[in-house]
């Protein structure tokens, strides 16, 4: 039922959309017009689907995307890539620039030139804006049609491909033209232009041609099994036939030298399934992984993660230091320990992890700060851990928990009127204005810096006037 309900509220939300963006309902849609459809439609996705957060994840994908991405003339649009935690085959593409793939695929594949593959088809997708022109050749499409569109991607997306596939069916039923599968045409022109810049980035493109068999391959028992990729992508038989004939024809222009390291690939690969695959798969893989090669620094990593996830905490340090020995500067390994070791108790041991990760990192890491000033905490570092949470607040201020443990840092120094200030903060940007408003009288009462009452007074003044207009007359 709760499926059925996104279904409807998807709905109503992108036939609302049509109607603000295209309101004379024939659509010709111009670069702003695009950029303003996908925000939307960015939102929905994220109250909807769950996004794999892992920086080392994220940052890999993208790094893969961006790479692609330089290949390509002026666009104009900025692309971001994101990885849905779903265990179906599927990748698509919205409007203005964002490409989505499910974990689930990424977890079969077995290499960079795979995951370069299907990304470079989703850019070409997005470079020849063909979303965009299902909608402008359409010309005059009902709402119902364009919100099918949208709900089935997002459906189709997030697994529920049946679903989406039913709104889309019942659309065309309708007696319209545009649905969310792409055409053939559509199909064959993201192929080649996403060969000619795979191959232009340094990639061989045979990756996408091993994708789209093992996604082909893949077995399934009845419609609803069918990976969603292969409802959304069609003639994937042409497709794999053609592939085939261009790096073929192409094999003299591509250079069969380059080689691309196995190393980022594998230890993100690693993580996606020791982090979000689904738990006694992994354990089960992980350990046969390790009774096959013992001191392989992948299987010991994978390993430890997994059994850091079941709760198996002193033996997950032990494989996660066989890891560390072979990258013994990596930051995430040593983020890993460090975390393990403050859920174990073990703070000192986790502060010092944490902060060697820290320094190795070649960019900031919240959840390492984060961990950095609860360990702090623990250990009795109550001014550090302030400066840690700050820092953390400084750079992320949609930090929540950042706000909280601020507060309370404060609170046990016994510096009240911060204490009361940064929890106000917290409840505030959690949406309990009763806690918010308890903390931040106390906070105004307690502080006696002109500039910080004032701007707790005006927070004070927004929360009651939101209050008394959400009550009405």
């Amino acid at each position: 039922m709760n499926r059925i309900k996104k279904i409807f509220s998807l709905c109503t939300l992108f036939i609302f959309l049509s109607g603000m963006f295209f309101p004379d309902r024939v659509f010709s849609i111009t670069i702003k017009q695009e950029e303003d459809l996908s925000r939307e439609f960015m939102k929905a996705v994220s109250k909807n689907l769950e996004f794999v957060k892992d920086p080392f994840i994220v940052n890999y994908v993208n790094k893969v995307g961006q790479k692609i991405v330089s290949a390509l003339p002026p666009q104009p649009f900025t692309y971001h890539f994101y990885v849905i935690k779903e265990d179906d085959y599927n990748a698509f593409a919205s409007p203005a620039g964002n490409i989505f793939i499910n974990s689930g695929l990424i977890e079969a594949m077995e290499n960079e030139e795979e995951l370069a593959g299907i990304l470079g088809h989703e850019i070409a997708h997005v470079q020849c804006r063909h979303i965009s022109d299902m909608i402008d050749r359409s010309k005059k499409i009902s709402m119902a049609t364009l919100a099918g569109l949208a709900a089935g991607i997002l459906l189709g997306a997030g697994g529920a491909a049946m679903l989406g596939n039913a709104v889309t069916v019942s659309t065309m039923a309708a007696g319209q033209s545009l649905g969310l599968i792409y055409s053939r045409e559509h199909e064959m022109q993201a192929d080649q232009i996403g060969l000619k810049y795979l191959t232009e980035a340094g990639y061989s493109g045979t990756g996408l041609l091993k994708t789209l068999k093992k996604i082909r391959s893949k077995n399934w028992f009845g419609t609803e099994q069918i990976p969603t990729y292969l409802k959304t992508h069609p003639a994937v038989e042409d497709r794999i036939a053609y592939i085939d004939l261009w790096l073929e024809g192409h094999k003299n222009d591509i250079n069969q030298e380059s080689i691309i390291p196995p190393d980022d690939f594998l230890w993100a690969h690693t993580r996606l399934i020791a982090v979000c695959g689904e738990e006694s798969t992994a354990l089960r893989k992980f350990k046969t992984a390790i009774n096959k090669h013992p001191e392989n620094p992948m299987a010991n990593y994978g390993y430890g993660l997994i059994l850091a996830r079941t709760g198996k905490r002193e033996e997950a340090i032990t494989y996660l230091k066989k890891a560390l020995k072979k990258k013994p500067f990596d930051p995430y390994i040593l983020k890993d320990i460090g975390k393990v070791y403050f859920l174990a108790g073990r703070y000192p041991e986790a502060l010092n992890a944490l902060e060697s990760s820290a320094k190795i990192a070649p960019h900031d890491d919240p959840e390492d700060l984060f961990l950095i000033g609860r360990t702090q905490m623990e250990l009795g570092l109550l001014q550090k851990a302030v400066f840690t949470f700050e820092d953390l607040a400084a750079k992320k201020p949609d930090h929540k928990k950042a706000f909280y443990f601020l507060g309370k840092s404060y609170g046990k120094l016994g510096r009240l009127a911060e204490a009361h200030y940064y929890l106000g903060i917290y409840h505030k940007n959690r949406k309990d204005f009763k806690n918010a408003l308890f903390h931040l009288n106390r906070a105004l009462k307690k502080t006696n810096d002109p500039s910080r009452k004032l701007e707790i007074e005006k927070m004070l003044k927004k929360i009651r006037k939101g209050e008394s207009q959400a009550k009405g007359p």
